[in-house]
């Protein structure tokens, strides 16, 4: 089955400029100092939750070329019973599934807690904008039929 895309994200004027402002969001979130791995991580998760293929193809290649092993990215789905996680990446993964699957009923006081253990404020904000943001990124792809499999690390800027 050959995947078409709805729309030509990457060639529209008007979904340039939106993704321009997007990837400058992104930009901001990552010079926080939230630990680039965290990030990966959270994006895959929460691409995995809402089936967008086109994330899950660029921000594991993406992890992968920053030094991210196979073995954590083939865990990422099953990341409570892995022990390749750390403590606040595992705390990151948690906050992600709540955040992704905010309308099952929002974020639970414990899982809120147990992020801020292990993330400053300027960090808990950046995890909570990067969630909003992948989120975001994942219903553009998925509504347009974004296909998945072409991505290379660095194509996109």
């Amino acid at each position: 089955m050959t995947v078409t895309a709805r729309l030509d994200a990457f060639g529209n004027q008007t979904a340039g400029k939106i993704i321009k402002h997007l990837g400058a969001a992104g930009k901001a979130i990552s010079d926080t100092g939230l630990p680039t791995t965290t990030q990966e991580l959270v994006k895959i998760r929460a691409s995995q939750i809402n089936g967008c293929g086109f994330c899950l193809d660029m921000h594991t290649k993406d992890a992968l070329a920053a030094g991210e092993t196979s073995t954590r990215l083939h865990l990422v789905a099953a990341w409570r019973e892995a022990t390749v996680f750390t403590e606040a990446e595992r705390a990151a993964l948690e906050l992600a599934e709540f955040g992704t699957r905010v309308a099952d009923g929002g974020v639970p006081d414990a899982v809120w807690e147990n992020a801020a253990q292990h993330y400053d404020e300027d960090q808990l904000f950046a995890l909570v904008s990067l969630i909003a943001l992948i989120n975001a990124y994942n219903r553009m792809n998925v509504m347009t039929r974004q296909p998945a499999g072409g991505y290379q690390p660095g194509m996109l800027g």
